[in-house]
């Protein structure tokens, strides 16, 4: 019944930005870490950005400076803001949450459905 719903891809050119969302519905108790991978052609899923519950974040190296991961924890939704972005950025990206639900011990890693980033020259 968890179900995550991302929003906010598209097409670009170097130099510009996007906003990607993640809205998280169904039965929660609670939401700990969330995050953003990338897949692009041919190559493995990578981990971009992570917050936890509490606001801590993570980037993977090459974003730094430039995304910025936030959550909204009254929405359930996490957010990527991306600046600045670069031919390099062009992937799908994922959202993950690590969800709690009520009447169970421990979390369980949720994925969305995808939403495509593409950074012209």
């Amino acid at each position: 019944q968890v179900q995550l719903v991302e929003s906010g891809g598209g097409l670009v050119q170097a130099g510009e930005s996007l906003r990607l969302s993640c809205a998280v519905s169904g039965s929660i108790f609670s939401i700990n870490a969330m995050g953003w991978y990338r897949q692009a052609p041919g190559k493995q899923r990578e981990l971009v950005a992570r917050i936890t519950r509490g606001g801590s974040t993570n980037y993977v190296d090459s974003v730094k400076g430039r995304f910025t991961i936030s959550r909204d924890n009254a929405k359930n939704t996490v957010y990527l803001q991306m600046n600045s972005l670069k031919p390099e950025d062009t992937a799908v990206y994922y959202c993950n949450a690590d969800i709690l639900q009520y009447y169970t011990s421990s979390s369980y890693p949720y994925w969305g459905q995808g939403t495509q980033v593409t950074v012209s020259s």
